[in-house]
């Protein structure tokens, strides 16, 4: 595991065929096509890479079958595992588009609507597909060369990549995808260009094809050169290279839920004192922000410091900074009490805060020195994906759509254990009369948020419901249970 915990982001990507159209897995009979406008589920592969081969890739779709080629061209989805039928091998396009070759035949794959095959001998404009990542666009950025996060640098101007553990608002980046390009923006939502500068407008010198070599991305920008970290710091600019080496590879990884906890006297939660957790703190810094990091299976999360560090329960249910591994005594369950939280550690008694500060896990009901505020830091822009796509303004109406292949940037801002949501023209959602999510108003209403597992989390309106897509494609506030469609990759 790398030392911040993040894992680097499973590939998964839409592929766009010379018409602007996606190529399809359809549910029935596996059946292939290459005719939908925009990326659903249905359009979603995720690529693996062949442990032995690693110039060798595998295409998996949304149903877990893999594509594949037989000698006479015929391409089919129905493959339940890895066989030689369904090697194929990434040529790349000076203009960052992809033919795909099969490994066994040497032919490329290519061709519009039904009509998909897998024999042309040389490539022409038929046989390129365009790659839209279906990630969900926020992450943590590393170096594949120097092993550093890259961040947003406010003294300098810049991104620097000099991180050893991406912390703070300042690591999340934000990838934007614009006409088949992609642009790289910061917390403080400004575009990075090709000469390290940083932006508030994108255009041509901000915008980067993403290219794929070992299973690491490289980000070349319009001049044909790449990204990569330059001095001391590691300044982000383009080199000279017109050619990606190791310098100019990069992973993106899971960004976790960074936060601060405000304890019943008002204070922070922190570790700056040593290795034992008080609540004894009056501003927010490194040492009071910790990373949480949910447990897929069991739901229940570890809480991280900035020196890499876990909360561990020791003797007497004191709580102290100084586990270097996961084990039981590190994993906390966490209950959301609408504006506040309570946090159980291993032993099954709820954190308290004493008189003098110090946090102790001896309690076995929740009082008021029992609830904490929990405030979420890395997420000043947030861009919410569902079941079925991401919020997304209506075209012609005041209300949300939550299944759309784009997404639009909302600001989320904290306000006493609430958060207010406001869209890029100054307004805020509220939840109207009929249920409706609505995003036009002119005063903030209270949400609040409920971290529930591995990045994604719930929101309930001031209605005590939670905010769900409902079959039609609505974001709707009216939900009475936490269902699938109540969840949020953030």
């Amino acid at each position: 595991m790398p030392a911040n915990g993040n894992h680097p982001l499973k590939l998964q990507f839409g592929l766009i065929n010379h018409e602007g159209r996606y190529l399809t897995a359809e549910n029935f009979g596996f059946k292939l096509n290459a005719s939908a406008p925009s990326l659903k589920k249905k359009q979603i592969w995720t690529l693996e890479q062949d442990s032995q081969e690693t110039q060798v890739v595998y295409l998996r779709s949304h149903l877990g079958r893999y594509l594949a080629s037989d000698k006479d061209g015929k391409v089919t989805c129905e493959a339940d595992g890895h066989n030689s039928d369904c090697r194929f091998l990434i040529v790349p396009q000076s203009d960052g588009r992809w033919a795909l070759q099969s490994e066994q035949y040497l032919r490329f794959f290519g061709g519009s609507r039904d009509y998909l095959s897998c024999f042309a001998q040389i490539i022409t404009d038929a046989e390129l597909w365009a790659m839209h990542l279906a990630l969900h666009p926020q992450a943590n950025l590393l170096s594949v060369a120097r092993k550093r996060y890259a961040h947003l640098s406010t003294v300098d101007g810049e991104i620097a990549v000099d991180r050893n553990i991406p912390w703070g608002v300042e690591a999340l980046l934000t990838l934007v995808y614009l006409d088949g390009k992609y642009c790289l923006k910061t917390c403080d939502s400004r575009f990075l260009s090709s000469d390290g500068k940083l932006l508030t407008e994108n255009g041509r010198a901000t915008a980067y094809t993403l290219e794929l070599k070992c299973g690491n991305l490289a980000f070349k920008d319009c001049e044909g050169k790449y990204l990569s970290p330059m001095g001391p710091t590691g300044t982000l600019r383009s080199g000279r290279c017109s050619k990606p080496g190791k310098d100019e590879l990069f992973d993106l990884e899971e960004s976790h839920p960074q936060v601060v906890l405000i304890a019943a006297n008002g204070r922070y939660v922190s570790n700056r004192q040593g290795v034992s957790l008080a609540a004894n703190q009056e501003d927010e810094t490194d040492t009071e922000t910790f990373q949480m990091e949910f447990d897929r299976e069991t739901k229940m999360c570890t809480f991280r410091t900035s020196q890499g560090y876990y909360w561990a329960l020791v003797a007497h249910g004191g709580i102290q900074s100084t586990a270097t591994e996961v084990s039981a005594n590190t994993m906390f369950s966490v209950e959301w009490l609408s504006h506040k939280v309570a946090i159980k550690a291993s032993n099954g008694k709820y954190i308290c805060t004493k008189k003098n500060g110090q946090l102790l896990a001896v309690c076995d009901t929740i009082g008021e020195d029992e609830q904490l505020t929990l405030k979420l830091i890395n997420r000043p822009m947030l861009i919410l994906r569902g079941n079925n796509g991401f919020i997304c303004h209506h075209r012609n109406s005041n209300t949300l759509d939550a299944s759309r292949s784009v997404y639009d940037i909302f600001t989320l801002q904290y306000s006493n254990g609430a958060y207010h949501i406001k869209g890029a023209d100054g307004r805020y959602w509220y939840v109207s009369s009929a249920g409706l999510v609505c995003s036009d108003g002119e005063s903030p209403e209270d949400f609040t948020l409920e971290l529930l597992e591995r990045g994604r989390l719930a929101i309930r309106g001031k209605n005590g419901k939670y905010l769900h897509g409902d079959q039609g494609g609505m974001l709707k506030g009216d939900g009475l249970s936490l269902c699938s469609s109540a969840l949020w990759e953030y």
